[in-house]
Formats: C-alpha cells, structure tokens, sequence
C-alpha cells in the first residue's frame, strides 16, 4: 500500500526526461532563491532599510514579464522549448556571474542592481512560460498534474533550502559568494536539459500552434472557464503574493531579525508551500472551480492572520500555514488553466498565466513598498490578505449563481470556444 501510495506521488519520476529536469531544476531553483535572499539583503544594506528601494528593485525584475511574456509564450508555441530553455538558463548565469564579481570586488552599486534585475526580468520573460509549456512535452498529459505538482515540490524544496543556506553564508562570508554560487547552479538545468532524450518528448503534431499573440488572448477570453480563475489571480498575485517584499521587511523593521533568522522566517513560508506542492501530487484530473475559489479565500485569510502575528514564533507558524495556501492556489489554478487548454495555445495560455500571476509583481511591489513605507510592514500582508479574502468572496458567489442557472435546453448549443465538459470534469 504504502509503495503504491509513493508510485502515485512520484510517478512523473519514472519518465527519465523529467527526472533529469527535475534534478537541474532543484539545483538551479535553490541557487536563484540563495540569490534572492542576497540581494534583497545587499539592497537594504546599500539603501539604509528602505521598502520603496527594494520595492523598485523587485518592479524592474518583473517589468519585463508585463511587456514580453505573452510573446516569450508564442516562441515557445512556434520553436524548440529545450533550446530556448538552454539559452535562457545560460544568459541567466552570465547575469549573475557579472553581479556576484561587482560585489566581490567591492563595486556593486544600487544602480548594478537595477540593471541586473531588469536584464534577469528580461530572460525570465522567455524562461518561465516556456519551462510551464515544456512539463507537458517531458510527460505527456496523463501525468502532467503530477509533474507540475512536483515542479512546485521541487521548486519550494529549493525555497525552504535556499533561503536558510543563503542566511548562514551571508552572515559568515557576505553576499558575493552567495551570488557567485547561484552563478554556478545554472548550469545544472543546462546539463539536464542537453542530456535529455530528444525522441522520448510528447511533441504536437501541430507545430508552432495557430496565430499570434492576440488570438491566444481571444482564445483565453472566448473560454470562460480559463477566464475566471485567470481574473482571480490577477487580483490575488497583485495584492497578496509580494512576500519577497513583505517577508525582508517584516523580519529587519518589525522583528530586527538578522540574516539567519530572515532565512528561517522565509524558508518557514517555503516549507508550508512544499507542502502544498506535495499534496497536489495525488490530483489525476482537472480541478473543479470551487477548489480554485475556496483556496484563495483560505489564503486571504491566512496572510491577513500573518501580518497580526504579535512575535516570531507566530509568524513563522502563520507564515508556514500562509504558504500552503497560496501554492495550494496557484497550483489549483494552474491546473485548471493548463488541463482545460488546446496543446496549440498552451505556450500563449501559460505566458498568460505568468503573466497574471508574476507580471502584476512590479505594481504589486511598488504600492506595497509606498503602503509599507508609511504604514509600516505589517500593512503589506494586512491589506494584501484583506484584498485577496474579498476576491475570493466575490468569485464565490459569482461561480454559486453559475451552478445555480437552469441547465441548458436539448436544442441549446455551446458559445464558439466554450468548454464542454466531460463527464469526469463536471463538478458535483
């Protein structure tokens, strides 16, 4: 029973071709969170503790998600998405070698930052939709919600390892070597990827999809199925996903934490969101939209609870607890999207995606840096979680008026681009 349970769990990892992306990944994912935790410090070193500086230098890192994910998502539609894979990964490392050397030889200025975090923005506009568009090619859809639910595993193993690696280095040998590590961990994904087994991956007949850009955005806007869950996490990424603005500042301006303790109380969130990500391993199918809802109205909650927490201790609990929720919800939504959508505009539909849910990161970062600013830290995730509960709340009722309308007539025909489920999809 218990192997049985555990082939469930990880049976994406049968399929070589995954194993090997997961692997790089893992490396590469635990160097960019070690990096992120270095520059964040580097960045309240140089600014004097400043939540509007670190909120530009998180705005000009997600910047360009806004401008050139939805094409970075066509260029995984028409070409190769393990060379583009390649090339982004390499470009990455490049970046950070030439940052981790500014700071190592004293140069690194404010201003090295900015640069760097718009030209890694810029490579993770072709990276990331194309990487959530590759899972499906390395194991086909039959396993495709388990291999996502596993990336996100992977990806917040990375998240709880990372960060608390990345606190005990900067606290003995500063933030150089750090970056200078993360530099290296790229080149673990670009050995995975070039190992991989060309003839094994599931690719469409149909290459490159159909159309560009903007049918992929009408194409999205006829499906109101994909429609609703992406509004939701516009609103909810806007306001409540900026904890790599929130979590520093909570930690040095309300609980004068140092390095070390900064990585426990990240890493704390990373472990609730591992959690999360292994619990959506077991998923075999689409899930319905209420699950979609009712996470985003437990995370709401959550956050809100978690910009309360009267100490560390309970911070770290509530932000553990915050975590879950919100991988629960984005991997619910994730799914949603993903599984409901054409393998000819799954590149468009996931930079769409992305887009939605990281894009928003550079408003997000800058309302929330100016809200915390005068307000203090507390009020990013207060009035985040607060935001996010009343999106939740709405989508609630509006998908309870949906269920509650009078099934369509025998003569009735489904709207150009509306789903009609299969009888395994439809929500009970």
């Amino acid at each position: 029973m218990v192997g049985k349970h555990l082939g469930t769990v990880f049976g994406s990892l049968s399929v070589r071709n995954f194993r090997l992306f997961a692997a790089g990944q893992l490396v590469s994912v635990a160097g960019t969170w070690m990096m992120i935790v270095a520059q964040d410090w580097l960045v309240l070193s140089l600014s004097g503790d400043s939540a509007a500086a670190l909120g530009l230098v998180t705005a000009l890192q997600f910047t360009p998600l806004l401008l050139f994910t939805l094409y970075g998502g066509r260029l995984a539609d028409r070409y190769d998405k393990r060379l583009l894979l390649t090339v982004a990964n390499l470009a990455s490392a490049a970046l950070a070698l030439g940052l981790a050397v500014l700071q190592l030889t004293g140069e690194a200025r404010l201003w090295h930052i900015h640069l760097f975090a718009l030209a890694l923005g810029t490579v993770n506009a072709v990276e990331v939709p194309a990487r959530m568009a590759f899972v499906g090619e390395l194991v086909g859809t039959r396993l495709l919600p388990n291999a996502s639910a596993l990336s996100a595993a992977y990806f917040n193993t990375a998240r709880v390892a990372g960060p608390a690696l990345a606190g005990l280095l900067i606290s003995a040998l500063g933030p150089g070597p750090v970056m200078l590590l993360n530099a290296v961990s790229y080149l673990a994904a670009v050995a995975g990827l070039r190992r991989m087994r060309t003839s094994e991956l599931h690719r469409s007949e149909r290459p490159g999809g159909r159309g560009g850009v903007l049918d992929g955005l009408r194409y999205v806007a006829s499906r109101p199925d994909l429609l609703s869950p992406t509004v939701l996490v516009a609103v909810v990424s806007l306001a409540g996903l900026n904890f790599h603005l929130t979590l520093p500042l909570l930690a040095k301006t309300v609980f004068d934490a140092d390095a070390t303790s900064f990585g426990l109380l990240t890493a704390s969130f990373a472990a609730g969101s591992l959690l999360a990500a292994l619990a959506g391993t077991g998923r075999r199918g689409r899930p319905p939209a209420r699950t979609v809802v009712v996470s985003a109205l437990a995370f709401g909650l959550l956050e809100t609870a978690a910009g309360g927490a009267p100490g560390f201790t309970s911070a770290v609990v509530l932000l553990c607890l915050t975590g879950f929720a919100a991988i629960y919800f984005a991997q619910a939504a994730n799914h949603r999207i993903q599984l409901g959508s054409d393998p000819g505009y799954r590149g468009r539909v996931m930079a769409l995606y992305t887009l939605i849910l990281q894009g928003s990161t550079p408003v997000g970062a800058l309302l929330v840096g100016l809200l915390a600013e005068e307000l203090g830290a507390r009020s990013g995730l207060v009035v985040g979680g607060l935001v996010a509960t009343a999106a939740a709340l709405v989508a609630l009722v509006v998908e309870r008026r949906r269920r509650a309308r009078p099934a369509r007539t025998p003569d009735s025909r489904p709207a150009p681009g509306a789903e009609v489920p299969c009888p395994a999809e439809r929500e009970t």
